[in-house]
């Protein structure tokens, strides 16, 4: 029987209209794009659509309107957007208007760069913070408070070692905290004290740097605000599109500020952020009342500690330093408490990831993990290590077949790879930053950059895993080089593989149909390019949800 006529003209436009694919936003093409899908690994256009990758392949007119944005990528890399597994992000929106150290080399250098920033300053006796100063680039001679009092001009001056783990306090500021030579290390801490007169060098380690932190000025709302907006200018500039942000004014503090942000539109980055674990039953009250946040900004996640660090001496490991044989490390919580936050955490189904440095603490902390796993029954937890830097041969193999995720920052390897050596001994270096063996294990390797502790750039990261170049250029050819891995393992640590680690994997860190259109296009290939250049290369353009939120 035939058709009435109205229907088959019908059904011939219904069919029409099925097969008319829609109109992207925007398409960019002749670019030389690296997905990040196994699938289909490269392409030369992306269109997108309402925030998401639309399509991505090689011809593009079928999706292309009349009202389509056509961008020319003039042949250049283009990537998914740099996920940072591991920031201290507020902290570096401040750091980014404070005294920088890092650069110091001797002590006259500490000295004149503290002396310059003072000088800055209104007399208002403001307080002195950030620092990022490194003792090792002069030697290892740790700092003194008469270094700087000379200086101060009033201002109270409480600056970081890098690694967040050791402070300098000036003479004020000890007498402002009440820290004398009869004040005893708190648990967790070390206050170093002059051995021929026991008086406060400063100095102060881990949990010592707790009775500084009680006295400090409470930051204000628009403080916090304008700190947020800096941190996330620098990020985008270097194609950060995502941080996991483990906090660094208590966690709750920072998540308000991030939330304000979100509320008023002022958010135009992704942020995953960690509250500290001893607060595990408010965060599950909390996420009862409110969920988990979107995918601009999220929350469900707790932030923990074993150990402190190397560069302080302070990671816990088997056997003492080398270079300080009457310590192993400490503990900066008590092992018996964090353990019951750790388990009590996980049977409410939240997300983990405590630091962990020294080979004890790491081992430690897997058994923990192990245990809870057994107790708690079945379920896709991600535990993570934040760090991991030091482990056991053993060690290695354990986090594949637990499934924990080595959250890791590959510039730590250049930076303590010039020193690291005289403070644990030839044997234990070996396992240091196993990249290799880990991705070879199996594990779900992630990385970051602990900034500020180190640099935010991901193209620096990457130029760590991949050349293992120290930063003193002592190991041309790579620090235990045998741990070096390839440009693309490293780009697909700073994607793909921090999607997984924070819940949003067929979402982000993919470029594909339906994922989120979170990408950067660089100066440079750095496929192509010498290993040692990578760092060099630029960010031309970061883009976030498809819409473009910094441009070179």
């Amino acid at each position: 029987m035939r058709l009435p006529y109205f229907l088959a003209f019908f059904m011939l436009a219904f069919s029409a209209c099925q097969s008319e694919k829609p109109s992207a936003d925007t398409i960019y093409y002749n670019a030389n794009i690296w997905t990040g899908d196994p699938k289909q690994p490269s392409a030369s256009v992306l269109a997108i659509k309402d925030g998401k990758v639309l399509f991505a392949g090689d011809d593009y007119q079928s999706y292309q309107g009349a009202e389509t944005e056509l961008v020319d990528v003039q042949g250049r890399l283009l990537v998914p957007g740099f996920m940072d597994n591991h920031t201290h992000f507020l902290d570096g929106g401040f750091q980014l208007a404070s005294v920088e150290l890092r650069d110091a080399q001797t002590p006259e250098d500490f000295i004149r760069l503290l002396a310059e920033f003072t000088h800055t300053l209104p007399n208002d006796g403001r307080w002195i913070l950030g620092g990022n100063w490194d003792h090792e680039a002069w030697g290892g001679e740790l700092p003194r408070r008469e270094w700087i009092d000379s200086i101060a001009g009033g201002h109270p001056i409480f600056v970081s070692r890098l690694d967040g783990h050791m402070a300098l306090a000036s003479t004020q500021v000890l007498e402002l905290a009440g820290i004398t030579s009869d004040t005893p290390d708190p648990e967790g801490g070390t206050i170093i004290k002059n051995p021929l007169t026991g008086e406060p060098t400063g100095i102060l380690k881990d949990e010592a740097m707790s009775v500084v932190y009680a006295i400090l000025p409470d930051r204000t709302e628009a403080e916090l605000d304008e700190a947020l907006q800096r941190a996330v200018t620098h990020a985008l500039s270097l194609g950060v599109t995502q941080v996991h942000d483990v906090g660094s004014f208590g966690g709750w503090t920072d998540l308000a500020t991030y939330q304000r942000a979100h509320q008023k539109g002022e958010l135009p980055m992704r942020i995953y952020s960690f509250v500290p674990i001893s607060s595990w039953a408010k965060l599950a009250d909390y996420i009862a009342e409110n969920g988990t946040g979107d995918d601009v900004l999220r929350w469900g996640a707790l932030k923990g500690f074993v150990d402190g660090s190397l560069g302080s001496t302070t990671a816990w490991f088997y056997d003492p330093y080398v270079d300080e044989p009457e310590t192993s490390g400490l503990l900066v919580n008590d092992t018996t408490q964090l353990r019951k936050w750790i388990l009590a955490a996980d049977s409410a189904g939240l997300h983990i990831g405590v630091h962990a440095i020294g080979d004890r603490a790491n081992d430690w902390l897997l058994n923990v993990y192990a245990e809870a796993a057994a107790r708690n029954g079945q379920r896709d937890r991600r535990f993570r290590i934040e760090h991991a830097q030091h482990l056991t041969r053993e060690a290695i193999g354990r986090f594949a077949e637990l499934g924990v995720i080595p959250s890791m920052q590959p510039y730590h390897a250049i930076d303590d790879g010039r020193w690291a050596e005289k403070r644990i001994g030839p044997e234990r270096i070996k396992t240091t930053y196993p990249f290799r063996s880990l991705l070879d294990a199996g594990a779900p390797l992630t990385f970051g950059s602990d900034w500020t502790v180190a640099p935010l750039n991901p193209l620096e990261g990457i130029y760590a895993a991949v050349t293992r170049r120290t930063l003193d250029g002592a190991n041309p050819e790579g620090w235990m080089p045998q741990e070096k891995i390839s440009v693309e393992e490293a780009l697909r640590c700073y994607t793909a593989a921090n999607a997984y680690a924070g819940y949003q994997e067929g979402r982000l860190g993919v470029l594909k149909p339906g994922y989120r259109a979170d990408f950067v296009i660089l100066s440079e290939n750095i496929f192509e390019v010498a290993p040692e250049r990578i760092k060099e290369v630029e960010v031309l353009r970061t883009v976030v949800n498809g819409e473009a939120v910094y441009v070179k």
